[in-house]
């Protein structure tokens, strides 16, 4: 069970999984994040490992052994800074030994590990404040500054250590500044709660940005003070609870934005502040997308602002009629709902269900310019009276259960420039009256159940790049002239009556008409024939059906249903999206699968998607086991799962397959070791103190969740590098479920197979007691990077951050004891570390 290097010693010996057994992985990784060494490099070999390792070293010669790179961070940092980052570093090795007690009994759990890592980690960002910040509490001398902006996506010249990015806590110094009427602190990493008296001190404030960072809690109650304010930008947080109902007293506000957070409304008490939101008539914006808004919109939707333009709500759970009242709103140009669960209702007193088509009032906005609702249950037709949209640009209905005809009124919005309706129902043929729209740049029909033959008179749309027809019924000759002429701007595979076209298509030539000599000879083949044939092929059909059956009940798993509703994909969207799983598209490759990236839509983010080999023998149980694992689980250090397919490939064999959100970042392994030869390349990334502290405490709320805060206590059993993944943000999230189980009680259980309790470990792991000589020669075996680092630190933080990198690697110990009783848990682990980066961030 589990990867050398990383599993518990126990497991050697046949040992029970055990949460102890993920808290001495994780702190293996902890140690490998601030050494920069893999537990499987030559260096531990025979009775040495990578525990032994940073015992023998710890504390006194820590920086001896920590990661170059840290090394030399630490030598450029402040000398009042050096102390505190010799402390944090110290306090997380503390807790990774901790973690790595011989016995399992011994070791923290994540609950520890978890509260501990935030500690060092406050400690440490307050430390980074007090000190990079110091010009900031300067600008007390300046009483009539207007506009402070610090924003983390762009360059700043203060290295390493920008002014405010991955600093932590609010800085309150800003806080003195009562003239400002700017504030922009976007993307900065900045944690913690908003000052409650952020707009009581600031009350000239106009726009205020802090997207993009990690604020937590409910919104500041005393932002209904900022009477001023014009553009508010809370998106890209944590911020949790109700939208206040006192938002109406910002009657100035022109721009609110408060996506991708985690923000609620259930009930019709919980959507109060919309009428509240009527009181802001100049609102123009309005976003509450990649919320955990869910149930119905209220009708006080339609009651905002005459003067909103642009209305997201995309990517909830909002569920039941569209919301009414949205005719209303006369100068929306964009709406975007998509991705959330409207369907029909079920009206009580006839028990049938009421279908919700696509409101036909939404296409009376005369200036509507953009409609998104994709990824949702619609059903129903398109309405006719959609020609009445002029102004139309974009119109996004994909992946729902329209149906009927597509209108021919469609062609009478001259504006369009896209058109998305795949994934439907939709039949009947392709209208004409498309060739009208001359701005079209767009169309995508493809999966539907369109018939008939293509308009030739696409072809004069000049515009067009992109024309995915794929996957219909459609048949009769591909017409020859514009964009039909570029077969890589042109999808029409799947449409098995389609004939001619250029010859970069490959399909077959249309044949010619029979002449009369031929018909006699055609007559006898239709009457004698081709009954004989379908006979044939009836029965063939048959038997093979009857042996697929019985195949499949004797080797199936039922695929485990998701509490959340995932949108559907097939095989032949997930064939499109990686361009037919072609290598260029290949990213990563494991025991059961790959892994592949791609895009399902052209407008959206890339995903990544996990394919599992099926012909390899506990490949289907991996993938049932990751299923089981990620249908009850939500955490911001998880890797979020989008949707899963079980279906068939064009083969007709099972086909298996999980579509993840993309981490752009790649996995943890591969950031520390770029090169192959890591050791002396200087092509390796920089990865500062800052960063490896925030990744060892991502991981460490991941186990703490699955082992203490779900349902049932999760257990990883496979936690390394290569499963530690990250985004833009450099924000760990722990995957690869395959060999999960879950705990209940006393009673263990796989996930790919409740009946399976045994514990296989790939190869010999020995692990001995730890040596007395913990912790003397720490500095002697840290990576390089770390002790240059450490080197142009200030003497006055020099100690600090010594003390620092012991106490991380003291917790590393902890948790790679070798005895499993012997290991801290994760909740031990999680509270060390925490308390290790609080002080690191104090000191500097």
């Amino acid at each position: 069970m589990g990867t050398i290097g990383y599993a518990a010693p126990e497991y050697a010996g046949g040992g029970q999984v055990s949460t102890a057994a993920d808290v001495y992985s994780f702190g293996v990784v902890l140690f490998e994040i601030f050494i920069r060494r893999r537990p499987t490099d030559d260096i531990f070999k025979d009775e040495l490992n990578i525990v032994k390792f940073i015992e023998a070293s710890f504390p006194g010669r820590v920086l001896e052994i920590v990661d170059p790179q840290l090394l030399q961070e630490l030598e450029e940092t402040p000398m009042a800074l050096k102390e505190k980052c010799s402390e944090c570093l110290l306090s997380m090795l503390n807790v990774g030994l901790s973690c790595t007690k011989p016995s399992p009994g011994d070791r923290i759990n994540m609950q520890e590990v978890a509260a501990k890592l935030h500690g060092i980690k406050d400690a440490y960002l307050n430390s980074i404040v007090s000190s990079s910040l110091a010009t900031l509490h300067r600008y007390d001398v300046f009483p009539t500054l207007i506009a402070l902006s610090v924003n983390g996506t762009k360059e700043i010249d203060v290295k390493p250590y920008p002014v405010i990015q991955g600093a932590g806590r609010f800085p309150q110094a800003i806080l003195n500044l009562s003239t400002l009427t700017i504030l922009e602190l976007a993307a900065n990493g900045l944690s913690g709660e908003v000052p409650p008296n952020l707009f009581t001190s600031l009350p000239d404030l106009q726009i205020l940005f802090l997207g993009g960072n990690l604020f937590l809690g409910h919104l500041p109650s005393s932002f209904t003070n900022a009477s001023n304010i014009q553009a508010l930008d809370l998106s890209r947080n944590n911020f949790t609870g109700l939208m206040p109902t006192t938002i109406g007293k910002l009657t100035k506000l022109l721009s609110l934005n408060l996506e991708n957070n985690e923000l609620q409304a259930h009930n019709r008490e919980d959507w109060e502040f919309l009428n509240s939101l009527g009181n802001c008539t100049e609102l123009q914006m309005f976003s509450m997308g990649y919320n955990h808004l869910s149930g119905h919109v209220p009708s006080s939707l339609g009651n905002l602002s005459s003067q909103l333009q642009e209305l997201y709500l995309t990517n909830n759970q909002l569920s039941g009629d569209f919301p009414s009242g949205i005719a209303n709103l006369r100068n929306l140009i964009f709406v975007a709902l998509g991705r959330n669960n409207f369907t029909g209702v079920v009206p009580m007193w006839i028990g049938t269900l009421k279908a919700v088509q696509v409101p036909m009032e939404i296409f009376r906005i005369p200036a509507i310019t953009g409609i998104d609702l994709s990824f949702n249950s619609l059903d129903g037709q398109l309405p006719t009276g959609i020609g009445n949209a002029k102004q139309l640009v974009i119109l996004r209905v994909s992946s729902n259960k329209l149906s009927g005809d597509i209108p021919n009124t469609l062609g009478d919005c001259e504006s369009l420039e896209g058109i998305e309706l795949d994934s439907n129902i939709f039949s009947g043929s392709i209208p004409t009256s498309l060739a009208k729209i001359s701005s079209l740049k767009v169309l995508n029909l493809s999966t539907n159940n369109l018939t008939g033959s293509i308009p030739a008179s696409l072809g004069s749309l000049e515009l067009l790049e992109d024309l995915d027809l794929s996957f219909n019924h459609l048949n009769g000759e591909v017409p020859t002239k514009g964009i039909f002429r570029n077969a890589t701007t042109l999808k029409i595979n799947g449409n098995q009556g389609l004939c001619g076209g250029v010859k970069e298509l490959h399909i077959l030539a249309c044949s010619d008409v029979p002449s009369n000599s031929t018909r006699h000879k055609e007559s006898l083949v239709l009457k004698v024939v081709i009954p004989i044939a379908c006979v044939v092929s009836l029965a063939v059909v048959i038997f093979g059906y009857l042996l697929w059956i019985r195949k499949h009940n004797s080797k199936s798993i039922s695929l485990p249903s998701f509490s959340t509703k995932l949108p559907k994909v097939s095989f032949n969207d997930l064939t499109r999206a990686t361009a037919g799983f072609s290598t260029p598209n290949l990213i990563g490759r494991g025991r059961y699968s790959s892994v592949y990236q791609g895009k399902l839509l052209e407008d959206q983010n890339e995903v990544a998607i996990k394919v599992f080999n099926l012909e390899i023998r506990g490949a289907h149980k991996s993938f049932i086991a990751e299923c089981n694992a990620l249908r009850n689980v939500r955490h911001r250090n998880l890797v979020p799962i989008l949707t899963a397919c079980s279906s068939i490939d064009s083969k007709g064999n099972d086909f298996k397959a999980l579509v993840y959100e993309l981490m752009p970042r790649g996995d943890l392994h591969k950031l520390l070791y770029s090169t192959q030869d890591y050791e002396c390349s200087s092509d390796l990334n920089l990865i500062m103190m800052a960063q490896r502290i925030s990744i060892v405490v991502d991981v460490a709320d991941a186990l703490e969740y699955l082992h203490h805060n779900n349902q049932e206590t999760m257990i990883h059993c496979d936690l390394k590098p290569s499963n530690i993944l990250l985004d833009d943000n450099m924000t760990a999230h722990v995957g690869d479920f395959g060999l999960s189980r879950f705990k209940v009680g006393s009673t263990m259980s796989s996930l790919g197979n409740p009946n399976s309790s045994s514990v296989a470990v790939m190869g010999t792991i020995g692990y001995a007691a730890p040596e007395a000589s913990f912790p003397g020669r720490v500095l002697e075996i840290v990576d390089p990077q770390l002790l240059q680092e450490l080197e142009e630190t200030p003497m006055a933080l020099k100690e600090k951050c010594s003390e620092c990198l012991l106490s991380m690697l003291k917790v590393g110990l902890s948790c790679t004891k070798p005895s499993p009783g012997d290991r801290i848990n994760m909740q031990e682990v999680a509270a060390k570390l925490h308390g290790i980066k609080d002080a690191y961030f104090d000191a500097n």
